[in-house]
């Protein structure tokens, strides 16, 4: 059997299990993560000729010369009969390792991830900018394929995405879906951003906002009358206000401030909980939706009043991560101690039955 051979059989071992990651490291066995927690899939270890062979044969000529150059490297492979993979190649200690994210072929509904219905409204929303955060791993992507697929059933018009890598594949319905990937399709992020202002775009879905030029050029297509979907790694809806304008020397951050008040229309912040029975994980959301408060709140800077806001907000369809929690462990859905790890209030918490 060869390397390429035994690679496929780790994905598929982990796709079996319901695994959501394979990591293959030097010193350690093959690992899958199943619901949050490593699970090995051998009883050796790999060493480092054998870990850097199974990860080698799987990349094209093309990849492990970009690994040569950068010491490291995103990308996407389709494993025929398992489905698709993000895989991150790494050096650690001067060992070549590597990471995997199964991509399921399916892309899920809304509903079905556990959001709340005010999802499928912002999902209406015509132009602005709606982000959405977490940490790694908390479900983004998940949820903006699941958005991307809700949108193009529901709007006529074109969707350009730009990722790094291209994960989910979306066919064309109603819209006409256009993926393209950094480092194959386009160099980099803000070029590709650039010219798909000129490819009469309806939405733009970008996969990380990673870097100032790439926030900047969102938050201008967001002004012109595009949607503008994003991603960012924050916890919650004041925290990636900050975070976003946080990345301007301090002479802009008052022009990003203006801009931002104006073009944002919503932020929905994930965490994924590990139920009681430890057999899967529930979805914790909060969500922000602008309104004239809010957006004097982000002019003015006073990021503090923003949960308040949001907690007077809700019959508007806008949740704190607490009131998303409180449900949960209401519902037996997750326990007062995950609840208590997560949360922004620690008092409300600390009073729950048997917590």
């Amino acid at each position: 059997m060869n390397n390429l051979q035994k690679a496929t059989d780790y994905f598929r071992i982990t796709v079996e299990h319901g695994g959501s990651d394979l990591h293959l490291t030097s010193g350690a066995p093959p690992a899958t993560r199943v619901d949050g927690a490593l699970k090995p899939l051998e009883e050796f270890c790999l060493n480092d000729e054998a870990c850097k062979s199974l990860i080698m044969d799987t990349l094209t000529e093309v990849q492990r010369t970009e690994l040569e150059k950068n010491w490291e490297l995103d990308y996407a492979i389709q494993i025929e009969g398992v489905g698709r993979f993000r895989g991150n190649v790494h050096y650690a200690c001067g060992h070549i390792e590597a990471s995997f994210r199964y991509i399921p072929t399916d892309i899920p509904d809304l509903a079905t991830l556990g959001h709340y219905p005010i999802i499928e409204k912002i999902c209406q929303i015509r132009r602005g900018l709606i982000l959405l955060t977490g940490i790694t791993g908390s479900g983004k992507s998940t949820t903006m394929a699941s958005m991307i697929k809700r949108i193009s059933e529901i709007r006529s018009g074109v969707i350009i995405t730009v990722e790094d890598p291209i994960e989910f594949i979306h066919p064309h319905r109603s819209s006409l879906v256009k993926q393209r990937e950094v480092g194959t399709d386009t160099k980099t992020f803000p070029t590709a951003l650039r010219q798909s202002l000129r490819q009469d775009p309806d939405v733009i879905v970008i996969s990380e906002l990673r870097d100032l030029e790439t926030i900047r050029i969102a938050l201008t297509a967001a002004e012109t009358g595009h949607l503008v979907i994003a991603t960012l790694h924050t916890m919650d809806a004041p925290q990636s206000i900050d975070r976003l304008v946080d990345v301007f020397p301090p002479e802009q951050q008052q022009q990003i401030v203006a801009q931002l008040a104006n073009v944002c229309e919503a932020i929905v912040s994930q965490h994924l909980i590990i139920r009681p029975d430890g057999q899967g994980r529930s979805l914790a959301t909060e969500v922000m939706l602008m309104n004239h408060g809010l957006r004097n709140c982000i002019r003015d800077r006073k990021m503090e009043q923003v949960v308040g806001l949001m907690e007077i907000g809700q019959g508007e369809g806008m949740h704190t991560i607490d009131e998303s929690l409180a449900q949960l462990v209401h519902t037996g859905q997750i326990s007062p101690h995950e609840a208590l790890l997560h949360c922004r209030d620690h008092k409300r918490f600390q009073t729950q039955p048997n917590s």
